[in-house]
């Protein structure tokens, strides 16, 4: 199976979200095997030293479901396809271990004109890629409903980045079918109500 690059322009946390997707044929995951995962990788730019092996595999998977998980919740998205199983308890389980490998530091630079604020990762290779993806998933988990949206286009399972604010859609094609589906139902509702 090939790993689509949807919406390359999104934050990293959404995009690894988003390899969970729909089309007319069902929902799919992008994440089944090592291959996928380094072909996302590659997409994504985060070329890792030494490759990817099966257990960060299984910490990918893990992190995006938490993601959507958390996202979810904070958004009380209720589209049975974008919801996995996870108790909301069990996702910020998750973040929280992968973000306890992460140490607040401050940087000097500039020859100690600026401090900069950062993180150590306790983590090398893609394991410090999932840490930052964490660590900017948490940030946007911050403030869901203004930062995050869940595509309500027919099917769609897909998350989004709020740039701009009301965006309502993850793409022009999701908001189109919204908007048609609407008006059918409107028709519907119109034709079955009785004459006066």
């Amino acid at each position: 199976m090939n790993v689509p690059d949807l919406y390359p322009g999104e934050p990293l946390p959404i995009r690894l979200m988003n390899t969970v997707w729909a089309d007319r044929h069902g929902v799919h995951d992008s994440l089944s095997t090592v291959d996928q995962l380094q072909t996302w990788a590659r997409q994504c730019g985060l070329e890792s030293s030494g490759g990817i092996h099966d257990d960060e595999l299984s910490e990918a998977r893990a992190l995006r479901d938490a993601l959507r998980r958390l996202a979810a919740a904070a958004l009380s998205d209720d589209r049975p396809a974008a919801v996995s199983d996870l108790p909301v308890s069990g996702a910020a389980d998750i973040l929280n271990e992968l973000l306890l490998r992460c140490v607040p530091e401050l940087s000097v630079l500039n020859g100690g004109t600026v401090l900069a604020r950062g993180w150590r990762l306790d983590a090398d290779g893609f394991r410090s890629d999932l840490l930052r993806i964490g660590l900017e998933g948490r940030d946007l988990l911050d403030d869901a409903p203004r930062r995050v949206g869940a595509c309500h286009g027919p099917g769609c399972v897909l998350y989004f980045h709020r740039s701009p604010a009301r965006r309502e859609w993850c793409s022009s094609g999701c908001g189109n079918r919204a908007r048609v589906s609407r008006h059918y139902h409107r028709q519907r509702e119109q034709a079955q109500r009785p004459a006066e």
